[in-house]
């Protein structure tokens, strides 16, 4: 999925700065060029985690087209940054893992405890963990 960005020009001083005119509140710097559009990836597809653990939906992008004649960002370069479809996809998938049966005897004491199922306590431990989302670049 392509999501339109806006960027400001970086100088010797001064970082570039990405914003994402469609994802409120979400934007990204770096020294390069190349480094804000890979920070940008970054922190799309952590906007977008965040936005569909709050149980919101994800806004869909705006044309190139729209986003370059909107005045607010006359004089910014337009670009987009592809976003893997897979962080939108919250789907059940069946998942066969082996663990060692002590490792596995604590997962269950702890569903039991939380009143979760086994599943149910991995996707909770995943999401609070909140590791950087991992983000594919075509």
């Amino acid at each position: 999925m392509r999501y339109p960005v806006v960027i400001e020009r970086g100088s010797e001083a001064t970082a570039f700065g990405v914003v994402f005119p469609d994802l409120p509140g979400c934007f990204s710097a770096g020294d390069t060029l190349d480094e804000a559009i890979s920070n940008a990836e970054e922190a799309a597809a952590a906007w977008i985690d965040a936005t569909l653990d709050a149980g919101e939906a994800v806004p869909s992008p705006s044309t190139l087209d729209a986003i370059q004649n909107n005045p607010d960002y006359e004089g910014w370069t337009v670009g987009f940054v592809t976003i893997d479809p897979a962080v939108l996809d919250d789907r059940v998938e069946r998942a066969n893992i082996s663990l060692p049966r002590r490792v596995l005897e604590r997962l269950d004491a702890l569903a039991r405890s939380s009143h979760e199922s086994r599943s149910g306590m991995i996707a909770a431990m995943t999401l609070q963990a909140r590791l950087k989302p991992v983000v594919r670049s075509k």
